[in-house]
């Protein structure tokens, strides 16, 4: 019998919203393509995200990883912060 380890799911985004408390809104992208036309397209999907401190900003490219459901609607976790925006004044 082989023992088979789960790994949760990980996708990386931009940071689109911050407005909320320990809660970031990341746009996740995938390309994909179309299954009648064979045309390839953007797909994006915005998900819920844990953020504790509060951390992440608006324009920061971050890695997610699935957890526990949080809430009605937060599913994953922020793992890391990849690339933080740039700060225009």
């Amino acid at each position: 019998m082989e023992t088979t380890t789960l790994t949760p799911q990980t996708f990386r985004g931009i940071v689109v919203k911050t407005a909320m408390k320990d809660t970031a809104t990341v746009a996740v992208s995938r390309y994909v393509k179309h299954p009648k036309y064979k045309k390839y397209q953007t797909r994006t999907k915005k998900f819920l995200v844990h953020d504790p401190e509060s951390t992440a900003k608006v324009g920061d490219q971050v890695t997610i990883v699935g957890c526990r459901p949080i809430s009605k609607l937060k599913r994953f976790q922020l793992a890391s912060i990849d690339v933080a925006a740039e700060v225009v004044e």
